[in-house]
């Protein structure tokens, strides 16, 4: 089984040898920790082991942007090609990779609502679900339409702390495409894709067919805990996404004496050997670099 790079040699060496494909990695840290640096060495590496650069779904709703255009420009020498979420796809573009091939989606760009129940109150919780439920089809064209062309890895980022999972709307709508897109045999995906037109697409859908387990997706969740201490021992709640990770990568910010730093942990890699040492890492203008 050939592991997935995660685009920095000294973490795929802590990590014995990288990811495993078919699985869920969730990098946990706060804002600025450089979770989004690491998440674009990762897509960027697909490039060299796959053909293809992984993909950009960003769930952020509100607040700065993550500068994904900007990293991936200075690290990666890569220029994301975004798809707008006003943009249609039509079902016949799928098959073409110069309409359908895009790095970056920005789901809900410009809706600048919170996304937690605790935030809302039940009017403004079914709006949000009203305006997931109009924006799944072009999730799914986005996810298909980059799979079936090559790509073989994807980015999850901009997902805001909450207290439960289930308060989280952001968290319900990775649950479903992880479980309903990345999780699913691609015929059953595009039954979701074209509805009536799947039997009319069949021999097209046939001959870009793809295996859904060598399919990477690597998760950038935000946490409220700043340090790397307090991150390794956060208990883990019963629904939480890290009870399902296959990996979990924690970053935080260490304290010695009067000096800050950063440091990173692999809390938990299953089905591999891995290193658990405690280890520094600084941000450099050429990105993430271990110590």
């Amino acid at each position: 089984m050939q592991r997935q790079s995660t685009g920095i040699a000294a973490l795929d060496e802590l990590l014995g040898g990288g990811l495993i494909p078919g699985t869920l990695t969730v990098v946990m840290g706060a804002t600025g920790i450089g979770k989004t640096q690491l998440g674009l060495c990762y897509a960027n590496a697909g490039k060299t082991q796959d053909s293809q650069r992984g993909i950009l779904f960003d769930l952020t709703s509100r607040g700065d942007s993550q500068n994904h255009a900007d990293y991936a420009d200075r690290l990666c020498n890569w220029r994301l090609l975004e798809r707008s979420i006003d943009a249609t796809t039509t079902l016949e573009q799928i098959w073409d990779p110069e309409q359908t091939r895009r790095d970056y989606l920005h789901i809900f760009q410009h809706s600048g609502k919170r996304v937690t129940a605790n935030d809302m109150d039940s009017d403004q919780w079914r709006e949000w679900k009203y305006e997931q439920a109009k924006k799944l089809d072009r999730a799914i064209a986005f996810f298909y339409g980059n799979f079936v062309h090559g790509v073989r890895r994807c980015v999850i980022d901009g997902v805001e702390p909450a207290l439960k999972a289930a308060d989280s709307i952001q968290l319900e709508l990775f649950e479903y495409v992880y479980h309903q897109i990345l999780h699913k045999e691609h015929d059953w995906v595009a039954r979701d894709l074209f509805r009536v037109g799947f039997r009319e697409n069949q021999s097209k859908i046939s001959a870009h067919a793809y295996d859904h387990s060598q399919l990477g997706c690597l998760l950038l969740y935000t946490s409220h805990e700043v340090m790397l201490d307090d991150l390794i021992t956060r208990p883990i709640e019963s629904g939480d996404v890290l009870s399902n990770a296959n990996t979990i990568i924690l970053m935080g910010k260490t304290r010695e004496g009067n000096k800050m730093g950063r440091a990173l942990h692999v809390a938990k890699h299953r089905g591999s050997a891995c290193d658990e040492s405690i280890v520094p890492y600084q941000i450099t203008e050429a990105g993430i670099v271990l110590s």
